[in-house]
């Protein structure tokens, strides 16, 4: 189950540390046999262009790639809870998940991390893992098209998430999923907008709940 561990790395902050270690999480992807070929190959150009550039040019991609709009945000609650208090319970609730298995996490971590829960799930018996990235799977289909969008070779590992949560052909399901491109400059500022103060009872508008299971076992369905 590295494979698990394997993709979250390549999600990470591209780092020194991260393209000493490609060569491992490359043997690793081709050797536990649990993604098909055209996903290693997907892979192997993501970690191709991770070994070969410029590590500085490489962060400011991840930077571009990650952190511009929400789209793309890695950390998974957001694309449930938004801001909402209810976001700050579920962060308890799938913590206590994970350090149940043993995993804690460091005090910069967030639980929703999509890396860290893929260290979680290369923890877990294999049945558990492929069910918790299938009640996951409609965000990690989304953030995998607004890659696609982009053109990002990232793109490759929320594909072989997808293949891991039972999906058969996930570039499909990817490719045939639409969403806005939020990572020009006017839909930064429609995203991040704060929602107007009120006072005296007032009342202001209320954000449409995403319809999306919760991930952490133990969630209503």
């Amino acid at each position: 189950m590295r494979t698990y561990k394997a993709l979250g790395a390549l999600l990470e902050y591209p780092t020194e540390e991260l393209v000493a270690a490609l060569p491992e999480i490359l043997a690793v992807l081709q050797t536990e046999d649990l993604l098909a070929a055209s996903d290693i190959d997907a892979l192997q150009t993501l970690i191709d262009q991770l070994a070969c550039g410029d590590l500085f040019e490489l962060q400011e991609d991840y930077v571009n790639t990650f952190d511009r709009g929400r789209a793309t945000c890695l950390n998974l609650f957001e694309h449930v809870h938004g801001e909402s208090r209810d976001r700050g319970q579920a962060m308890v609730d799938l913590r206590q998940v994970y350090e149940r298995a043993g995993l804690r996490l460091t005090a910069k971590q967030l639980p929703d991390y999509l890396p860290a829960m893929l260290e979680y799930l290369s923890l877990s018996e294999p049945g558990q893992a492929r069910d918790m990235l299938s009640d996951c799977g409609r965000i990690l289909q989304a953030i995998g098209a607004a890659l696609m969008r982009r053109r990002s070779p990232y793109a490759a590992v929320l594909r072989a998430l997808l293949r891991l949560a039972g999906e058969q052909r996930p570039d499909k399901l990817i490719a045939d999923t639409e969403v806005a491109d939020d990572s020009t400059p006017e839909a930064l500022d429609r995203a991040w907008a704060e929602d107007p103060v009120t006072f005296m009872g007032g009342c202001s508008p209320q954000k449409p709940q995403a319809n999306i299971i919760q991930f952490y076992p133990g969630a209503a369905s």
